[in-house]
């Protein structure tokens, strides 16, 4: 790194790591000793998880389907080995000692057998897997679930029109990345659970209320017997089941600590055997206690089932702080003490990589990506400011501890207080990509028009990636699609097929792109195209929705979400009264369809510089011997530089894709709004695309989210706000997140006064009413050093798409984007 260059601190600490051959932390605690021994470490599959629910699953055929799931989690929690690290003072884990992935096979157990193979050796996210372990999948696990899973059920189920788009032509099991469905790689969309409950009433509280309910049923009702009965019981089994997963991890730590011949560590196990006999089955009485209870609640629902983006922490500084506050005052606590023990459960969470076994789910993922997202500040239920002193704990720890766990998460609102800011402005500075920011301004008033209250929508908690949701009024849970519409824009072009998958016809046949008269026309194509695969992604959601409740169930979500205990409904059912259904289908490409048909607009019908067939010509050569058009096309306007030009564009897609749901998402009972959140997908979804009209090359990454082309926002960051403000149609409700990536230089933001500009800029977000934010702060001279010698760079962290993750850990084709991102000198 050239000593001219200001540096964030992320660089400067990666700088003195190279310079001394060792890492630097800032509190050399118990926490940073554990990360120490796992992050150089190659994950590894535990196999229990599947093993024990295949084995709990064939012993349960014809019974209750959630019976069957809470008997399985029961069977594990009683089998299941345990585990307790060196260091811990939380404990809980559900699989191998180091960083691990555990099996999911009612999702894709079809697929084992080949993608065990694969794992090891695969780009994208790969793992490691004993030959001990590969036998029980493939001769244990696969052989029961094959012909079973979800998978196979929704690739029969779809139309054969729908599938062409979906799927490749004889193999379901991988994604076309047109219109692409992602709920045969996980059970659920991101979730956040009520942990509140678990702190107020402890699983036994839970269990007696539904032990009383099951006690008062009528004994001769059908519906009571049939529906009711299975319901309560699998209740109270899964409450057992969890309470003897800790009690095994107290019997385990006080056979340690008989061992022990460390005093300290001796004492420390013996109050972890204290703890876990206590909680979760109890309310927790400490913070340490409400620590390892939430922990507790946090892996046995990674046990229970595989939720997108893994399951998130929700308003921890709120349901914490009368723990904390409480020792605080008695003097029980430390705030370093407290920190520590956040900085446990982040290494905690560190060690569990969410495992996609298929080609599409680690493409959608990449860099071991996770969002456990833990949410600080915002609004209380009554509508006063939250920010306490645990929110500053979090942001502290963020920056002082070198990792990129858990997903941090800023709500901000137009009385979010100036220190809190300034900190939150101080932690994006360190370069790590934390916290991301989401905007109480355009979300809350966005949930009451879909039916919320005031105090649920004030206590919302971000969810996975840029997502939100409301513990106990929330109750939609299927994955959504991905829609390509770059793929629509070439259809436009080849007349309903794409360079990727030759003369197949895919798409509507619109017309010979080159015969096109007007813009206009071209315009009208694209939009038939547009709502042609919005229809298809209904089509498959329709039948996702139908199919889910027949694979999964769950238990534990069910136990905690009041709607489900009052209605003795299953979290995955497709209703349960009294919720709000909030879904999605994702728009990929945003900035691209934009910035292309902008070109075509300017380029061929108002300058008359090429013709439609000169632009054909060049682009089926992906502009080899075309630079000339091609630079023309760059020239053009791009959308992400407050151009009126590009954003009237935007806002009639964003229009017409709210005008479809609106009309249709009535059939389907749900809320299935507009976003624009890729996670990395944009980069396979690229891999499928042919060289667009906007000069970007062919089989290259799409614009990601709402943020601009890569390379193309050239007016500076406020720009970009600007262009997302004006293509946004504000009075149309159905519409969810937008995913902003703004990539500053350290230099732009040093010192008070690149502190306090950072400051404005968020404020200037904010009273935009734009839903979402996060930055990268490095140099990009950097990131080119990192793809040259990633040795010295292995804990290089960078802002992916609502994750940060290990930028030596991703792909090229990712790392190639991230660096191409602009590097914004002024604020």
């Amino acid at each position: 790194m050239s000593e001219l260059k200001i540096l964030s601190p992320q660089e400067q600490r990666i700088a003195y790591e190279i310079d001394h051959k060792t890492r630097k932390f800032v509190h050399p605690n118990r926490a940073a000793a554990i990360l120490q021994t796992i992050r150089e470490q190659k994950p590894q599959i535990d196999v229990e998880r599947g093993l024990y629910f295949t084995e709990s699953f064939r012993e349960t055929e014809g019974e209750p389907l959630i019976l069957r799931w809470a008997k399985a989690l029961y069977h594990y929690a009683e089998k299941a080995t345990i585990y307790i690290d060196d260091n811990q003072l939380l404990v809980g884990r559900c699989g191998k000692q180091g960083r691990y992935g555990i099996l999911y096979p009612e999702l894709d157990g079809n697929i084992f057998r080949e993608a065990i193979k694969k794992l090891p050796t695969r780009e994208n996210s790969p793992f490691d897997i004993s030959e001990e372990d590969a036998r029980i999948v493939t001769e244990q696990i696969a052989p029961y679930w094959e012909g079973k899973t979800f998978h196979e059920d929704l690739a029969k189920a779809l139309p054969s029109e729908t599938t062409k788009l979906t799927y490749n032509p004889g193999k379901e099991l991988t994604s076309r990345y047109i219109v692409n469905e992602t709920a045969s790689f996980r059970s659920s969309i991101q979730w956040v659970h009520d942990y509140e409950i678990v702190m107020q009433k402890g699983f036994r509280g839970i269990r007696a209320e539904m032990k009383e309910k099951l006690d008062q049923l009528d004994p001769y009702s059908p519906t009571d017997n049939t529906e009711k009965k299975p319901f309560l019981e699998a209740i109270i089994l899964t409450c057992d089941a969890i309470v003897l997963w800790a009690h095994r991890h107290a019997q385990k730590a006080a056979q340690l600590a008989t061992k022990e011949k460390n005093p300290v560590r001796k004492k420390e196990l013996e109050k972890i055997a204290e703890i876990c006999d206590y909680v979760p089955e109890n309310p927790p009485r400490t913070f340490r206690e409400a620590m390892q209870a939430q922990w507790f609640t946090q892996m046995f629902s990674r046990v229970e089932q595989k939720t997108g983006t893994i399951i998130s922490n929700g308003r921890m500084d709120q349901y914490l702080y009368p723990f904390y506050q409480k020792d605080i005052e008695a003097g029980i606590i430390t705030d370093d003490e407290v920190q520590e023990l956040f900085e446990c459960m982040w290494v905690g969470m560190a060690q569990f990589i969410d495992l996609y076994l298929s080609d599409t789910g680690g493409a959608f993922n990449e860099g071991y990506a996770h969002w456990e997202a833990v949410t600080i500040g915002g609004q209380t239920k009554e509508g006063l400011d939250a920010t306490n002193a645990l929110s500053y704990i979090l942001l502290k720890s963020k920056r002082e501890f070198p990792l990129n766990y858990p997903d941090l998460a800023a709500r901000i609102h137009a009385r979010s207080p100036k220190q809190f800011l300034y900190e939150v402005a101080e932690t994006i500075k360190a370069g790590e990509g934390f916290p991301k920011l989401l905007n109480d301004e355009d979300i809350i008033p966005l949930l009451l028009s879909k039916g919320a209250n005031f105090e649920e929508a004030y206590d919302y908690s971000v969810s996975g990636c840029a997502e939100c949701r409301m513990p106990n009024r929330d109750t939609y849970t299927s994955p959504n699609a991905y829609i390509n519409f770059a793929a629509a824009l070439e259809m436009v072009i080849y007349n309903g097929r794409m360079r990727k998958y030759g003369e197949e016809l895919l798409g509507l046949e619109t017309g010979r792109f080159e015969e096109f008269q007007t813009f206009d026309e071209v315009l009208q194509a694209f939009l038939k195209q547009q709502r042609e695969f919005i229809k298809h992604a209904f089509i498959q959601q329709h039948e996702i929705i139908r199919l889910r409740g027949q694979h999964f169930a769950s238990p534990l979500g069910s136990a905690l979400h009041k709607l489900c205990r009052e209605t003795y409904t299953d979290l995955h059912q497709p209703k349960i009264e009294g919720g709000i259904d909030l879904g999605y289908f994702e728009y990929m490409g945003f900035a691209t369809v934009i910035d292309s048909l902008a070109a075509i607009k300017k380029v061929v019908f108002e300058e008359h510089r090429i013709t439609l067939g000169q632009l054909k010509e060049a682009l089926e050569h992906n502009f080899e011997g075309y630079e000339v058009i091609r630079q023309l096309l760059l020239h053009a306007p791009s959308y992400g530089n407050d151009t009126p030009y590009t954003d009237e564009i935007g806002k009639l897609l964003d229009k017409e894709a709210q005008d479809f749901t609106r009309k249709y998402g009535n059939e389907l009972g749900v809320h299935l709004d507009l976003r624009l959140v890729p996670f990395t997908s944009h980069v396979p979804f690229g891999k499928v695309v042919s060289a667009t009209p906007n000069g970007r090359y062919a089989f290259t990454p799409l614009s990601d989210g709402s943020s601009a082309s890569q390379g193309a926002d050239v007016h500076g960051p406020t720009a970009v706000l600007l262009s997302n403000y004006a293509t946004k149609n504000y009075n149309y409700r159905e519409h969810a997140g937008r995913l902003i990536n703004i990539k500053l230089s350290p230099a732009c933001v040093r010192g008070e006064e690149g502190t306090e500009k950072l400051v404005q800029f968020i404020q200037a977000w904010h009273d935009l009413k734009l839903w979402h934010i996060q930055f990268n702060v490095l140099n990009t001279d950097t990131l080119r050093e990192a793809q040259k010698h990633p040795e010295n760079y292995r804990n290089l962290l960078v802002r992916i798409a609502g994750y940060s993750a290990y930028f030596t850990e991703l792909t090229k084709d990712l790392q190639d984007d991230i660096i191409s991102r602009t590097e914004h000198e002024v604020i």
